[in-house]
């Protein structure tokens, strides 16, 4: 058994983009359910808008990579219209129903052979790198130390992510620090009193919507930067990987999302590791590779059960303030 090497293919992901694109979805999720009530169930419908909008824009319209990124926003913003007019006026479980129909909707379009020379259908996109790897100041070469060595374009990413992580986490406390934050947290608690002063509930719930869905369209773009735009990734298995991260960090909180996400491929990189190698060596002769594939999922899966049950609210979660069950 290698442990030095499964260590260190856990630990890389302490930093990896995907780990970065989970917490910046984790982020807007937060303000959707955590701040404000809202149950969105299709994250991954914005996380691929702002993959597709990026990509497509690219490659069909070659604009630049500014540009690029403000049709993935924009595209999140009108999904988030689109989702929230008919619904934020009904119970919270109707947004819930939507959200998830209408991120398989998206899924199902983008998968279709009908716009396939746009989207690439199943086989999705790529090549679509080249004007961010040319925005990279960093030199060529290979840099880090331990297990966190690099390439310049791989650094670059890893810059480019979690500097918008970190920009997504300061908007968001600045914003729960102000008194719209305090409007929200009071939807959440009860929406009713909240209307009663005078307030527009729909309106803000609007807005929450849609500050969370640009956020997860960012974390698409992040999401798409080391590997290519496959439909196949965004099922809707996805948003519940990003809820499970923001249970297990705290969902009434800016940092828990970004220490759950760190603490979630952690666990998944080293039990996928460890798992593999056992059934290599012959520990666990009763499973084959693609089972020992999938009881990764199984091990981290009991673990977060284990966090529900003995911190409720999530590690880094106020118990007054909000928990995974009231």
């Amino acid at each position: 058994m290698d442990w030095i090497q499964i260590i260190s293919n856990a630990s890389q992901e302490i930093i990896s983009p995907t780990t970065a694109a989970y917490a910046l979805a984790a982020i807007g999720l937060a303000i959707h359910f955590g701040f404000t009530g809202l149950l969105n169930f299709g994250q991954a419908g914005f996380m691929m808008l702002g993959a597709y909008g990026f990509a497509i824009a690219t490659l069909t319209f070659g604009w630049p990579v500014w540009a690029a990124i403000l049709t993935g926003v924009v595209a999140s913003i009108v999904f988030a219209l689109i989702l929230g007019i008919p619904t934020l006026r009904l119970r919270a479980d109707y947004l819930a129903i939507v959200t998830i129909a209408a991120s398989e909707i998206v899924r199902l379009l983008f998968t279709t052979n009908e716009f396939e020379p746009v989207t690439g259908s199943a086989n999705g996109l790529q090549g679509y790198k080249g004007g961010f790897e040319a925005l990279n100041p960093i030199p060529p070469g290979t840099y880090g130390f331990g297990p966190w060595v690099y390439n310049e374009y791989d650094w670059w990413v890893r810059i480019f992510g979690w500097g918008l992580v970190a920009i997504a986490a300061f908007i968001t406390w600045r914003l729960f620090k102000s008194p719209w934050g305090r409007v929200i947290k009071g939807i959440r608690e009860d929406e009713d009193a909240v209307r009663a002063l005078g307030k527009n509930v729909y309106f803000y719930k609007m807005q929450s919507l849609i500050i969370g869905g640009v956020f997860g369209a960012l974390a698409g773009m992040v999401f798409i930067l080391p590997r290519a735009v496959v439909p196949s990734n965004y099922q809707t298995s996805l948003t519940f990987f990003i809820y499970a991260i923001l249970l297990l960090g705290g969902a009434a909180t800016v940092f828990g999302p970004i220490i759950g996400s760190v603490i979630f491929w952690v666990l998944l990189s080293f039990f996928s590791g460890f798992i593999a190698r056992a059934v290599e060596v012959g520990w666990l002769p009763f499973l084959t590779n693609v089972q020992a594939g999938q009881l990764r999922f199984i091990v981290v899966g009991v673990a977060i059960m284990l966090i529900v049950i003995y911190r409720p609210q999530g590690i880094f979660g106020n118990k007054k303030e909000l928990a995974f069950v009231k």
